[in-house]
């Protein structure tokens, strides 16, 4: 079992590093915070890897007053997903053409998809920044859904007055991720003994596949 989860879980950030290589190379916008990424990558001139990498250190910090420990798939999530951006950008072409776009970009939020429900189902504690998500929620009383939110419309408009991509595939990502994490977390939900139902991780996976929050379901 222990074997499924490691592998279920590398493949799933390696796949999310891809699909976001994916809707850069499309051209058509970013998930929020992804569109961070980009506009800061773009002010420092350093990869979007390498950011995605030192914001989710950073906000692995904010943790800190959340009470929030992360697990071993959070740090695997800190650092590979970031890792597997930067590949799948030197390897995938850009295209000009929109017939082209458009297929990459369904391709992304498929692929985004899979790779959220692997690295969730694997139950190795959440991401970064769903992670924040679900401490900033539980430490303020606020729902899920507010807490997501609000901290998307924040970046979101940090990171498009950084230079960040906003477009179609913004609202596309929006629209369709959650209904599709939702889709597919059944596949993929590794079962777990009893007594380890009550762990940390256990109950952020829990609460990212709830029904409060299956409409914004992101890589954390």
């Amino acid at each position: 079992m222990l074997t499924r989860r490691l592998l279920q879980l590398f493949v799933g950030l390696a796949m999310y590093g891809v699909s976001l290589a994916l809707f850069i190379r499309a051209g058509l916008g970013l998930d929020p915070w992804d569109v961070f990424h980009q506009g800061v990558a773009g002010r420092t001139g350093l990869s979007i890897g390498v950011v995605v990498i030192i914001a989710s250190f950073l906000v692995l910090l904010l943790w800190i007053p959340l009470r929030q420990k992360p697990g071993f798939g959070t740090l695997a999530n800190a650092v590979l997903v970031g890792v597997f951006a930067d590949v799948g950008l030197a390897l995938i072409p850009a295209f000009s053409h929109l017939g082209g776009q458009i297929a990459m970009l369904v391709g992304a939020v498929v692929l985004n998809g899979i790779a959220t429900a692997c690295y969730i189902g694997a139950r190795f504690g959440p991401g970064p920044r769903d992670g924040l998500m679900t401490g900033l929620a539980r430490r303020t009383g606020w729902s899920v859904r507010i807490a997501r939110t609000l901290i998307e419309v924040v970046v979101l408009g940090v990171g498009w007055l950084l230079g960040g991509s906003v477009g179609v595939g913004t609202v596309v990502y929006a629209l369709a991720i959650g209904p599709l994490v939702q889709l597919l977390l059944p596949r993929f939900m590794v079962p777990v003994p009893v007594k380890e139902a009550v762990a940390p991780e256990s109950r952020e996976s829990d609460a990212l596949r709830s029904p409060a929050t299956s409409g914004q379901a992101t890589r954390g």
